[in-house]
């Protein structure tokens, strides 16, 4: 690992980047950006998020289109393995061979039903005075641990109901339970006396089916994030990420982030994590295989047992799938072949290209972006290597100039966002600086704005109003910005 190099290329990049913004403010400030960076620089202003993959789409669609450059055999393999993102898995036995199996307990019958059109969840919805829901929480899953350290150092399972809780089951096993949640209202000013409001969630279990909980639970909501660009971002080089760290170490201020070291199954070794909201997974192929598994129930050749628990003996008892079998792999329920096919089609998945970056307001936001040190955490572009399985995605994303606005660290977000619950190498205070492209675009995917991990943010300017800890100063500048400078800061990051 030569980080010495990466080092000196990263801060080459940070010049040109991180410490004005991205790129696109040689108008502000008159630099010259060629001659700060080794890299050339063909799109300054970051319009081609994805590089050569962007794609230019608008509306209900945007994150759904394939890699802009990908060659036509690979877009039948991502069309092959859209199918089998999007459709639903059913209950075992079922003369349906290539789809059984799901089960036995499930928060959703496919992954398209956590990411709907390859999108982003929002909080169920509430229908009474005291916050228990009636709606299923599909795109919101409860991550279950008690203290201590599973064998590969990651969070310890609740004994009963495991690492998830899943509200859903087949026929003839029961549920876990029902997730409650209400909201209390959190009051305040920006420094023009402007009011605002923020809701804090609040979660609860009712209607246990096997016993109560751990005493000493410790419980975390994980919301489905979008999923474009996740291949170009399994593309960046380690070396990169431990540079963000190396230079946010030896640099002034309260900006810390490191990096989370996590065990990867399809590896069968430990990886540094850059997906999931706490990098708690280093890979695709992980991240598919676990949600297979503890959304849905479907096994994989790496996740090979369903998730019951001792304790649920209907669960232990229910069939298992056939789909694997029909293709000549006994033993678990969906076959490498679909397997890597999904996977592929997620890691081939483009970012749509930004929206009006020449707009006098997004630049404007532009600036305000960097004045706030927002850039440091959302850094805003690298150029990609290559993947850790190159069979499950494509030479297409190799070698891209990206813009996904993130250094794939953990960082203190503060107390108000703590979840309390420890992953791997991250404490409850910690969470991954998620990307931010596609952000403006949620809203015509999914008919939402909610933002955070929880979805408890209701659009850009709360998110950021909940930034606290490491994001306590930058959060304060933006306190003290007027409305004007507020509005083009949400323009410009709804432009990416």
């Amino acid at each position: 690992m030569q980080l010495p190099q990466a080092k000196r290329r990263h801060r080459s990049l940070r010049l040109a980047a991180a410490s004005i913004g991205v790129v696109a403010l040689t108008s502000f400030c008159g630099l010259d950006i060629q001659s700060l960076t080794a890299a050339p620089q063909p799109d300054p202003l970051g319009e081609k998020t994805g590089g050569d993959t962007t794609v230019y789409a608008t509306g209900r669609n945007s994150f759904s289109f394939p890699a802009a450059n990908l060659e036509d055999p690979e877009r039948t393999r991502f069309v092959i393995g859209n199918s089998f993102f999007k459709r639903n898995w059913v209950e075992a036995p079922a003369s349906t061979k290539a789809r059984d199996g799901l089960g036995p307990h499930f928060i959703a019958r496919s992954c398209g039903g956590c990411h709907v059109q390859d999108g982003r969840g929002e909080p169920p919805a509430i229908f009474n005075r005291l916050g228990d829901t009636k709606d299923p929480t599909v795109a919101l899953l409860i991550r279950l641990s008690i203290p201590g350290k599973d064998a590969h150092g990651g969070p310890r399972h609740e004994p009963v109901y495991g690492d998830q809780f899943n509200n859903a089951a087949i026929q003839g096993v029961k549920p876990e339970g029902r997730v409650t949640l209400r909201y209390e209202t959190i009051n305040g000013r920006f420094a023009d006396g402007t009011p605002y409001t923020l809701q804090k969630p609040m979660y609860g279990f009712a209607d246990l089916g096997y016993g109560p909980l751990h005493p000493d639970v410790m419980v975390s909501p994980r919301i489905a994030p979008q999923i474009i660009g996740v291949g170009l971002l399994e593309a960046i080089a380690e070396a990169d990420i431990l540079a963000n760290a190396a230079d946010q170490a030896a640099a002034p201020g309260p900006i810390k982030g490191v990096p989370n070291t996590v065990w990867d199954a399809p590896s069968g070794r430990m990886m540094t994590g850059r997906f999931g909201w706490k990098a708690n997974v280093a890979t695709i192929a992980h991240q598919t295989g676990g949600a297979f598994q503890g959304d849905m129930g479907i096994t994989s050749r790496h996740f090979t047992n369903e998730t019951c628990t001792p304790a649920q003996k209907d669960c232990l008892a229910a069939p298992s799938g056939k789909s694997a079998a029909t293709q000549g792999q006994p033993g678990v329920e969906i076959d490498d072949k679909t397997f890597d096919d999904v996977v592929f089609y997620q890691a081939t998945l483009a970012p749509p290209a930004r929206r009006k970056p020449n707009d006098a307001q997004v630049l404007q936001g532009q600036a305000l972006f960097a004045q706030a040190q927002c850039a440091t955490c959302h850094r805003p572009s690298y150029v990609t290597k290559e993947g850790p399985f190159p069979h499950l995605t494509s030479k297409a994303l190799n070698g891209q100039r990206i813009f996904p606005y993130t250094d794939l660290l953990l960082h203190d977000m503060g107390e108000r966002l703590a979840d309390n619950r420890p992953d791997f190498g991250a404490n409850g205070r910690q969470w991954k600086t998620p990307a931010l492209w596609g952000t403006g675009l949620i809203k015509d995917v999914n008919g939402h704005t909610r933002l955070l991990h929880d979805g408890r943010a209701r659009g850009v300017l709360e998110a950021i109003l909940w930034h606290g800890g490491e994001a306590e100063a930058a959060k304060d500048q933006v306190l003290q910005m007027k409305k004007a400078d507020r509005d083009a800061l949400v323009k410009f990051v709804e432009s990416l």
